[in-house]
């Protein structure tokens, strides 16, 4: 079964550098107010993620987000805030992990994990 993950947004092209860096995804296709971007083709398969232009902003916390477990993940989340992404909150740990909660570009939460304690932590 395949699966996709839709993220509206108003800007699309302001988003795919984000997500692509996010995922480790890259843009497969675009069309008119729709970017698809996909694993890059050494990756295991995943979801395809389709950024959809709507004519409104976000508002309000997302209900569905989605995790990403990079093998490492200070670098990951510098990379992801020169993109434009924010930190939100403090970093939460739990269950013998770590995750931190970022905001893309437009306001899209994510959470970076790491699967085992990292430096100072």
């Amino acid at each position: 079964m395949r699966i996709s993950v839709v993220i509206d947004c108003l800007e699309p092209d302001r988003l795919v550098p984000f997500w692509a860096a996010a995922l480790n995804y890259e843009l497969v296709h675009s069309m008119d107010g729709f970017r698809v971007l996909a694993p890059v083709s050494d990756e295991p398969p995943g979801p395809v993620l389709i950024l959809q232009a709507v004519p409104e902003p976000k508002s309000g916390k997302n209900r569905v987000h989605v995790d990403v477990h990079p093998p490492d993940v200070e670098e990951h989340l510098l990379r992801l805030q020169a993109l434009g992404g924010h930190l939100v909150g403090e970093r939460v740990h739990a269950f013998g992990i770590w995750w931190q909660t970022l905001r893309d570009p437009e306001g899209n939460e994510l959470c970076v994990v790491a699967d085992a304690k990292g430096p100072g932590d």
